[in-house]
């Protein structure tokens, strides 16, 4: 296609996790001539009413969007959308009640798929209505790819020099050691065993699969806080590295490694960087062990609780699954002196085919513009929403924005909390997305003209003067 482009929004709720995929897919777009905006979800929807008409790459389609997706329709823009929490799930009937709603949906234009299994959990919603679906793939699985994975050597080689022979611990328990209370699966405040009823409505979530689930994570964190001084006595001479969830209480696991000089606890970059450098990773039912599979780094699923309705099979199957300490340390054992490599296997290897497309031929974001300009040229252009609809996009964005600026920053334990904003996106500056579009560049050879602008505290505008 050629002439004036569209622009794009691109919102980045956690930093170490999305930043640097949704930067690669900017790049792809900025080299084909669109406009876009990228940056801190949050400080993005503050200040939708200031962009120009764009399409508006979203990342979840929970009722909790419902408000923000009819501002955006209001103000004329399109929205296409992937569920970025779409790899790893509970049942379908779970996976609907959490991150579906039709009120949501029908907002929505078209539907970007990780792969075959999302393009049927899309298409096999009981709400669903013909919204296009299309299966890409996720700038997250590009950056595993062979020729965009050393993207993180810089990272990976000052965490090899500053940790050694280490061992990764990912955790996974913001359900129940939320940042903020009101994350947690149980009421704020209650103790352990108290009913999970207040963390279920919010989620979508029964009551009774709440109670379960709770009671069922509460036990595997339990599980590995004991985990951690076993490990550092079992393996003394390792390095254990920590790394907690985006949204946990982090203040638990600092003060667990406290008394242990090999035991560090470390948040910051690209959770690649770190599979990069370790020579192990430890999970239960996380994503990194997805991760860590692709990049054939030998993985640990510790299962010392196990529960099929609520474990998370995805991540576990592709990982040595260990069900008790010793089992746990003798397979460790075999990985560190290297009598034990990652767990590749032609099934294992037909199950990540079937979840994630793309991790080979075009890139996903290649992909991902490829349907965002065959929606354009459908469009013709975004149609003028009238005046009407404009003013009033215009006054609900307005007053979300002074009302979660001005009032719901200073409410505690909100979601505008200050404290767990910056914890999910610190923050970046002008000069490092610069340099990190340059790293594309050396790696790939793409993206030489495109630059990055700075329009307000943590949103960049990535574009590029001269596109091909």
């Amino acid at each position: 296609m050629t002439g004036k482009r569209t622009s794009l929004i691109i919102p980045v709720e956690s930093q170490v996790r999305e930043l640097d995929p949704k930067l690669l897919l900017a790049c792809v777009a900025a080299e084909r001539g669109f406009t876009v905006f990228l940056g801190s979800k949050t400080e993005v929807g503050l200040r939708i009413a200031s962009f120009p008409r764009s399409v508006y790459l979203g990342k979840s389609m929970t009722a909790r969007s419902i408000k923000m997706f009819g501002t955006l329709k209001n103000l004329g823009h399109d929205i296409i959308v992937w569920d970025e929490e779409a790899l790893v799930h509970h049942s379908k009937e779970q996976y609907y009640g959490r991150r579906l709603d039709p009120r949501t949906l029908e907002k929505v234009s078209a539907l970007l798929a990780w792969g075959q299994e999302n393009y049927e959990l899309f298409k096999e919603y009981p709400a669903y209505s013909n919204t296009p679906i299309y299966i890409t793939g996720n700038p997250r699985g590009d950056m595993m790819r062979p020729e965009v994975l050393p993207f993180y050597e810089p990272e990976a080689e000052s965490i090899h020099k500053r940790f050694g022979e280490f061992i990764l611990i990912n955790t996974n328990f913001s359900m129940v050691n939320g940042f903020l209370p009101s994350l947690n699966l149980r009421n704020p405040g209650a103790k352990p065993d108290a009913p999970a009823q207040a963390g279920a409505a919010a989620r979508g979530l029964t009551p009774e699969f709440a109670e379960g689930w709770a009671n069922h994570k509460q036990a595997i964190f339990e599980h590995f806080k004991r985990l951690i001084p076993s490990l550092s006595k079992a393996f003394p001479d390792h390095t254990i590295v920590i790394r907690p969830h985006p949204v946990e209480n982090h203040d638990v696991w600092y003060q667990l490694a406290e008394p242990y000089n090999n035991v560090k606890v470390i948040y910051q970059g690209n959770v690649l960087a770190w599979l990069k450098a370790a020579k192990a990773v430890i999970h239960n039912g996380c994503t990194t062990g997805i991760e860590a599979f692709i990049v054939k780094l030998p993985a640990i699923a510790y299962r010392p609780v196990t529960a099929k309705i609520y474990d998370l099979d995805l991540p576990n199957s592709l990982s040595y699954e260990c069900f008790d300490f010793k089992e746990l340390c003798q397979t460790l054992e075999r990985i560190l002196s290297r009598k034990l490599g990652p767990p590749d296997t032609i099934e294992r290897r037909q199950l990540i085919d079937y979840y994630i497309s793309a991790l080979d031929g075009p890139l996903a974001c290649d992909r991902i513009i490829d349907v965002i300009e065959q929606h354009e040229a459908g469009l013709s252009g975004l149609s003028w929403p009238g005046l009407r609809s404009y003013l009033r996009g215009w006054i609900k964005a307005n007053i979300r924005s002074y009302k979660k600026r001005y009032i719901k920053s200073k409410l505690s334990g909100h979601r505008n909390n200050p404290d767990y904003l910056s914890q999910r996106f610190p923050g970046v500056s002008v000069d490092e997305v610069r340099s990190r579009i340059n790293r594309f560049f050396r790696i790939l050879d793409r993206f030489k003209d495109v630059k990055a602008n700075q329009l307000s505290k943590n949103i960049f505008q990535i574009h590029n003067p001269s596109p091909r």
